[in-house]
C-alpha cells in the first residue's frame, strides 16, 4: 500500500504544528497580558503604614478588594442612575456597618447546642445602639437594623450658620441610657471633620465615653480624618476610602433631592 513519502509526511507533520502553534498564541498572548490593578488598591497598599503612623490604630480603612473598588466607582459616578446609586450604596453601607460592628467588644459566651454539646463563643459585652447623623447619615440606619435586630437608634441634626458656616447641634434625641451603651455614629461623608466634631461633643455630654464611639463612615478626606482624630484620639473610625475630594452629592442622591 502506498502511505506516501517521508518527505510529504514531514511536511504535512510540520503544517499540522503550525496549526497548533497558531491557535495556541492568542492563549499565551491572553495569559501573558498584566492585570490592571484597581488604583485603589495601589494607594491603600502603599499607604497603610503611612495612614498608622498619622493617624494613629484607631482610624481603620474597610479592607481594599475588587469589589469595594467597584462599588466606589459606580458612587463617584456622575452618570450613575439614582437607582443603580442607591442599590450600590447600600451594599457598600453594609460592608462598612459588618466592620464597624467587629470594633466592638466582645466576651466569652458559652452555649448549649441540640445535641446537648456545649459550644464556646462570643457574644456583645454591652449594650449597643446607633446614632445618625440627619440627614445623610439617615441612609446608613436601614443597614444597621439588618445587621443588628431591634437596635435602637437615636439622632443629630447639626446646621451651619449662614453667617459664620459653624457648625452647631439643633437638635438631638438619644436612648436614656445611651451613657452606658456602645454607640455606632453614623454619617457618610466627611469633607471637614466638623459636624462629626460637634455630634461627639453631645454625645459626651450625655455620658458616652470617647473611647465607647465608633463613627461608621463612606468616604473621608485626610483633612477631616486629621481634625477628628486629633480632637478625639480614643474615637474608632471605620471609613472605606481616604481621598482628598469626597463625593458631597451623596445624600441628594441617594434620597433623590438633587
Amino acid at each position: 500500500m502506498c502511505t506516501g513519502s517521508p518527505s510529504s509526511n514531514d511536511s504535512q507533520s510540520e503544517e499540522a504544528n503550525a496549526t497548533t502553534e497558531q491557535q495556541q498564541q492568542p492563549e499565551q498572548e491572553a495569559t501573558e497580558q498584566p492585570i490592571r490593578t484597581p488604583t485603589h488598591a495601589i494607594v491603600a497598599a502603599a499607604k497603610a503604614e503611612e495612614i498608622l503612623a498619622e493617624y494613629g490604630s484607631n482610624l481603620k480603612l474597610l479592607e481594599c478588594n475588587s469589589q469595594v473598588s467597584e462599588l466606589l466607582t459606580i458612587i463617584r459616578d456622575k452618570n450613575t442612575t439614582r437607582s443603580d446609586f442607591k442599590f450600590y450604596a447600600d451594599r457598600l453601607i453594609r460592608l462598612v456597618i459588618e466592620e464597624s460592628l467587629n470594633q466592638l467588644p466582645y466576651t466569652d459566651c458559652d452555649v448549649e447546642t441540640p445535641t446537648g454539646a456545649i459550644y464556646e463563643g462570643l457574644k456583645y459585652r454591652s449594650g449597643n445602639c446607633g446614632v445618625s447623623i440627619i440627614r445623610s447619615g439617615e441612609a446608613m440606619e436601614q443597614g444597621l437594623r439588618d445587621c443588628c435586630r431591634s437596635i435602637r437608634i437615636g439622632k443629630i441634626l447639626v446646621e451651619s450658620d449662614a453667617n459664620t458656616h459653624e457648625a452647631r447641634v439643633v437638635y438631638a434625641r438619644f436612648p436614656d441610657d445611651i451613657g452606658s451603651r456602645q454607640v455606632l455614629l453614623m454619617y457618610p461623608i466627611m469633607s471637614t471633620g466638623n459636624t462629626v466634631l460637634q455630634a461627639v461633643n453631645v454625645l459626651r455630654e450625655h455620658g458616652v465615653p470617647e473611647k465607647c464611639i465608633i463613627l461608621s463612615n463612606l468616604f473621608c478626606t485626610p483633612v477631616a480624618a486629621r481634625t477628628v482624630v486629633n480632637a478625639f484620639p480614643q474615637l474608632k473610625i471605620l471609613t472605606s476610602e481616604l481621598h482628598p475630594v469626597a463625593p458631597n452629592h451623596f445624600g441628594q442622591k441617594y434620597f433623590g433631592t438633587d
